[in-house]
């Protein structure tokens, strides 16, 4: 397989973690944001949205958006099983997963700041709560739902990984990155650090991809 992403790009990181985890061979194509390579017009030839994840395999055109891409390689993929076989745990599991990828996560991408500090001349600053405002959002939501329902155990939905964690994960990293308090969020925080603790997501982290800078 092939995949177009970018160090940074949360999407493309909840890929290479299903793709380390089913042990699927991949090659990663990075593509440098900052300078705009997603709308270059080579790239909008593969994905007029000028995003990534993008994924390759095989013929026929690519598979875009994460979440699609992460049900497609549960359905066409053998290795471990990241959905549970329960139909309602297996909606708890893609529920929680859609808080952050889908309700979350498109709230602070940079074309949403860079819109709103280059058409409504928003300050970096007022920005950045904007930016902090949707990261903790997400988290309170996270944390209330894995505190108290019963699905929750040793990850997001059970004891086994699922889309679920996938998705968190992709969203603790970035509170790093932003400065975000995580002392609320002592459910999402362990799971966070189960998570880190496995070699498919250590390999998949983004400070560990090429472009990414060294600390």
């Amino acid at each position: 397989m092939k995949m177009y992403g970018n160090w940074r790009s949360a999407a493309a990181f909840r890929v290479r973690i299903a793709m380390n985890l089913k042990g699927i061979a991949y090659e990663e194509i990075f593509l440098d944001l900052d300078a705009g390579d997603q709308f270059k017009p080579d790239f909008l030839a593969i994905n007029p949205q000028g995003a990534v994840p993008a994924l390759f395999d095989g013929d026929g055109p690519p598979l875009t958006q994460s979440l699609a891409i992460l049900d497609y390689l549960e359905e066409t993929q053998p290795g471990v099983k990241l959905l549970p076989a329960d139909p309602r745990a297996r909606a708890r599991a893609r529920s929680l997963a859609q808080v952050v990828a889908c309700d979350t996560h498109p709230l602070y991408v940079p074309r949403v700041r860079n819109f709103l500090m280059e058409h409504y001349g928003l300050p970096r600053e007022r920005m950045l709560d904007f930016l902090r405002h949707a990261f903790t959002t997400g988290l309170k939501v996270l944390e209330q739902r894995l505190a108290t329902e019963p699905g929750t155990g040793r990850y997001c939905q059970g004891d086994a990984v699922s889309h679920a964690d996938l998705c968190l994960i992709s969203l603790w990293v970035g509170t790093g990155i932003f400065g975000i308090d995580t002392a609320p969020y002592p459910t999402v925080k362990r799971i966070a650090e189960e998570l880190l603790a496995l070699d498919a997501v250590a390999h998949a982290h983004p400070l560990r991809q090429p472009g990414a800078p060294v600390s």
